[in-house]
């Protein structure tokens, strides 16, 4: 056999392997899921990601009667668990739960990322978003979002606030708040939100964007004071406090979201029969009430809904990425 004849031979066999995937791929969404489902995560047991998971996987176990195995990769800002997940078979069968900081901000934050979290993914829906907490020591004189910018414009660069590290939510957080108000504070990392918040506390820095669960026992003590949530509407585990837009600076937002996307090839039909399952477990009063408790809120929506509004976080955080100078720690 020659060469050419061998190569066509190859050509069609590939071919004749994957028709098959895509003839059967309607037939195969009514049959979904036959077994168990890989659910990816970027980060250690025990976050913000780990708990959104967790509930997602009890609801969608219960009603397909198929267990969803929580993988927890992290390291990398969350890149290699979003490589293995776009590497991953496109059979419906591995899912991964990404955020704001791995699919939106890491484009900016990474010299070269390893994944494209446009072309490498389909996105699924937008499962829940959290906004942050703006939070204040006591001894700041300020009581609103209104007092603290002034104060930053009568002392330029005398203020401070904490993060849970560079490139992390709260820093660009506080970076995009910095901008749009045209203020200037000094940025203070720390390795992890935990050891921010004691030093909040404390007194040792002065404000932060924060995570409601890790602020709020806080607050109600007072020893921390809360001023302002970055959503565009207010939380609903956190319904007297104002947002940031209320309180003076139109539109702003800057939240936490997490969202279920799969592998770029995964057919439409078995995408459209997670999208229904998600939704349908997402708008459970259950599920909403153990979200809630977490400072979360249950979203849900279209896969195109949340293509599009991942394709608008891309760049609104890139520009943030890049003014601020920030760097993976």
């Amino acid at each position: 056999m020659t060469l050419k004849a061998r190569a066509a031979l190859l050509v069609f066999g590939a071919a004749t392997t994957l028709a098959p995937l895509h003839a059967m791929s309607a037939d195969a969404a009514s049959a979904y899921p036959t077994h168990p489902i890989r659910l990816i995560l970027g980060y250690p047991p025990g976050g913000a990601s780990d708990a959104v998971a967790r509930l997602l996987a009890q609801s969608l176990g219960a009603r397909w009667g198929q267990t969803l195995v929580i993988d927890n990769r992290g390291g990398a800002g969350g890149n290699i668990a979003a490589d293995l997940a776009a590497r991953a078979a496109p059979d419906g069968y591995t899912w991964f739960l990404g955020n704001n900081g791995i699919l939106a901000t890491n484009q900016a934050l990474y010299e070269k990322l390893p994944f494209d979290p446009i072309k490498d993914f389909t996105t699924v829906t937008l499962v829940a978003t959290q906004p942050s907490v703006l939070v204040l020591h006591p001894s700041l004189p300020v009581s609103s979002v209104r007092e603290l910018i002034a104060l930053a414009k009568a002392k330029p660069g005398a203020l401070n606030y904490a993060s849970s590290g560079t490139g992390t939510a709260g820093h660009l957080t506080g970076e995009l708040f910095k901008a749009v108000t045209q203020t200037s504070f000094v940025h203070i990392p720390y390795k992890g939100g935990g050891p921010a918040v004691i030093d909040l506390v404390a007194g040792q820095v002065q404000f932060m964007f924060a995570t409601a669960a890790s602020v709020i026992p806080h607050v109600r003590s007072n020893r921390l004071h809360a001023i302002a949530v970055t959503s565009l509407k207010r939380s609903p585990s956190l319904p007297d406090l104002p947002t940031v837009d209320e309180s003076g600076v139109p539109r702003f937002e800057a939240i936490t979201w997490h969202g279920i996307v799969v592998p770029a090839a995964t057919p439409r039909p078995v995408v459209d029969k997670i999208n229904a399952a998600l939704n349908e477990a997402l708008a459970a009063q259950d599920m909403k009430d153990k979200l809630a408790l977490q400072g979360v809120e249950a979203r849900g929506g279209t896969s195109a809904e949340f293509a599009a509004f991942l394709k608008s976080e891309i760049p609104k955080w890139t520009k943030v990425v890049r003014d601020s100078g920030a760097k993976p720690e």
